[in-house]
């Protein structure tokens, strides 16, 4: 005679299903928290490489205006040197305005913001290997050949400046003015700028590591657009995080301070 599985072995059954999902969303969301955490783990470790170079060369990695002394270079001439392909630790000097931006003089030829992991890396205060020059895409491309990148989401760091107050259809009025790291996905042809991060887990940092509004502060937005925040403008300066908005819509700001 065919016999059926009893209550209890169906009880059984179910309790065990249950549990195997529970360990399941269980585990993605520490593995969540997990990258949340490396994200400002990362920050921390860069902004005290930063520091402790300062302290030990008097200058900025990047805007470093010894470089080739220390590491060799491709070639004497700056604007040359950027655009050439060295081997192991030949880098390019910086021009040292304190500014981590464009060598000057050297028009829509960056430098500084990817000599600056090159030569944390050629004064052992990160791990890695940086080509210190822009990606194949040309004008401000960071890749993984050049930049930073972090665990979360694979993102990259990119160090810029932006020396003057700010005003565009995309990023908040007036808030940009300080060396800062660029937090995002990469983008062809350009910096780091396409959104890798949802509201809900910018929100997260940003509370953690500073104030929690993404206008102000030393964790900001770039991108102020309807996939990251409530602003209606870029002069909104009082918005909030679009919490609602589950997709991937926000680009990080961080001071290097």
């Amino acid at each position: 005679m065919n016999r059926g599985f009893s209550l209890v072995e169906l009880s059984i059954v179910l309790v065990i299903l249950g549990l195997l999902t529970g360990g399941i969303l269980a585990g993605q969301s520490l593995i969540k928290a997990a990258e949340l955490r490396s994200v400002s783990t990362e920050y921390n470790r860069y902004v005290t490489a930063m520091q402790t170079f300062r302290d030990k060369y008097f200058g900025l990695p990047g805007d470093f205006t010894k470089a080739i002394d220390f590491w060799g270079y491709t070639h004497i001439t700056p604007a040359t040197c950027i655009t050439t392909p060295g081997s192991g630790t030949q880098t390019c000097n910086g021009d040292g305005n304190g500014m981590i931006q464009t060598t000057s003089g050297v028009a829509n030829t960056y430098s500084e913001n990817f000599t600056f992991w090159q030569h944390l890396a050629n004064a052992g205060l990160i791990e890695g290997t940086y080509t210190g020059r822009v990606g194949p895409g040309g004008s401000s491309e960071g890749t993984t050949d050049n930049s930073a990148r972090s665990k979360f989401s694979q993102a990259l760091w990119f160090p810029f400046n932006w020396d003057t107050s700010y005003s565009g259809t995309a990023q908040y009025d007036g808030v940009y003015r300080d060396n800062l790291f660029q937090f995002g996905a990469y983008g062809a042809g350009g910096s780091p700028g396409n959104p890798v991060i949802r509201a809900e887990d910018a929100w997260n940092l940003d509370t953690k590591m500073d104030d929690g509004r993404p206008a102000y502060g030393s964790v900001r937005v770039r991108f102020w657009g309807a996939a990251c925040t409530d602003a209606a403008n870029s002069a909104a300066l009082n918005s909030n995080y679009l919490l609602t908005n589950t997709t991937n819509g926000c680009v990080l700001l961080f001071t290097m301070k």
